[in-house]
């Protein structure tokens, strides 16, 4: 199973690692359609620390960053469930700022718009099924209740061939 994974990592990856790197080489021509998400995206900015940069350029631009190292983070394998966490996260701007289909007016637009919007959550949904993704392996409720279990038999194995009677607390 884990060539599928390896697969279905890198082709999840393609799509970020190449328009991240556009939207970070070329940040204005994004900066006009991000502008009514930054413009929103201001105050919680500012309440983090005054000093951050909120104009739309550099936001673009830090937000294709963060879909560049998620991207190869995620193909590659390596921390590739917070990658996806970070790429399902730059995501939501992204497409509340390019596919805004609710206030486009032109019907084709609208329906072209709409497809874009859906394709997107898609991919959200695909990244956070990648964040949840164990490869197999139990999660941590599992792997603790196997090992209270095992104590359990170790302890009743001990207690039974024990020549000493151990008592109970």
């Amino acid at each position: 199973m884990r060539p599928v994974r390896t697969v279905a990592r890198s082709l999840l990856a393609t799509i970020f690692v190449v328009q991240g790197w556009a939207s970070f080489r070329a940040p204005a021509k994004l900066a006009d359609r991000a502008r009514p998400v930054t413009d929103r995206l201001e105050p919680a900015i500012r309440a983090v620390h005054p000093s951050l940069p909120t104009d739309a350029e550099t936001l673009v631009r830090v937000n294709g960053a963060a879909q560049v190292l998620g991207g190869v983070l995620l193909a590659t394998g390596r921390a590739s469930r917070p990658a996806a966490l970070l790429l399902a996260g730059s995501l939501v701007p992204t497409t509340l700022a390019g596919h805004a289909f609710w206030s486009v007016e032109d019907p084709q637009q609208r329906a072209l718009q709409r497809i874009q919007f859906m394709k997107n959550m898609g991919l959200v949904g695909g990244l956070l099924l990648a964040a949840v993704d164990r490869e197999g392996r139990p999660d941590l409720r599992w792997r603790a209740g196997h090992a209270a279990k095992t104590l359990r038999r170790a302890r009743k194995h001990l207690r039974d061939s024990s020549p000493i009677p151990l008592r109970h607390r």
